[in-house]
């Protein structure tokens, strides 16, 4: 069954109002629904719901709820990927697998050696790769739609990190701390991750410091380098696996 979403001020009174264009398209058009098909609807916060169709207009249709639950497929820590943007379309197959793995929003950052470098060029895409986090929630049926937020430099990530209560920072360099250990070592529940993920030619020294500078834990992810587009649904399964299975 196809889950469509929606913002919670479309739930009122029973009913759940469904208003985007393309949703209504994909409703009357492709899957050509009508009066009593059922739908599921998540509300982009907390809920999902079994419906029935009441009403289809151009504009508008609207859907009785039949059904309401607790989101049942969102895990309970809210792990956000910082992914240095990488070359050609690389950038759609981690935000597909990342969604699919249970992340909570992605960053795509610049970095030294970030290849694509015009910050004004990767805007361009953002519509893009929001409406793939979009399908992949779709099939895998998660509750929220992970954000693919507007793109930072190195030096607005690091002004970002403050907000976390782990900062994993998996670095080719490091032969010490492996992540399995960090994450079973943890003294406390830690809700809000983020993960910082480097370009194809990896983070500079002064960048690897100022990351652990900033507060981040320089981790390796075992014997093999990854490359950055299996690093980051690398990392994201491992605290999946450790934290929230």
């Amino acid at each position: 069954m196809n889950r469509f979403f929606v913002r919670e001020t479309a739930v009122k009174a029973g009913n759940i109002q469904i208003t985007d264009k393309e949703d209504i398209k994909h409703i009357c058009k492709v899957m050509r629904l009508g009066i009593g098909d059922k739908l599921e609807v998540s509300d982009s916060n907390a809920f999902e719901y079994l419906t029935e169709i009441v009403d289809i207009g151009p504009a508008m249709v609207t859907v009785r709820i039949l059904d309401k639950q607790k989101f049942a497929r969102e895990p309970q820590i809210k792990v956000t990927l910082y992914q240095a943007v990488p070359k050609q379309g690389k950038m759609e197959t981690i935000i597909q697998k990342s969604v699919e793995l249970g992340v909570y929003s992605i960053v795509p950052i610049i970095t030294a050696r970030t290849i694509v470098t015009e910050k004004h060029g990767i805007e361009k895409k953002l519509d893009r790769w929001k409406r793939v986090s979009a399908e992949a929630v779709k099939q895998c049926k998660r509750g929220i739609v992970p954000e693919v937020k507007k793109s930072l430099n190195f030096n607005e990530m690091l002004d970002d990190l403050a907000q976390y209560d782990l900062v994993l920072f998996p670095y080719e360099d490091e032969n010490d701390a492996s992540i399995k250990d960090v994450l079973r070592n943890l003294k406390d529940k830690k809700e809000n991750i983020a993960v910082i993920i480097g370009p194809e030619g990896g983070f500079s020294q002064e960048e690897a410091q100022a990351v652990v500078d900033a507060g981040g834990k320089s981790v390796s992810l075992g014997k093999t380098i990854l490359r950055t587009e299996t690093a980051g649904p690398a990392t994201l399964a491992m605290i999946m696996y450790e934290l929230e299975i």
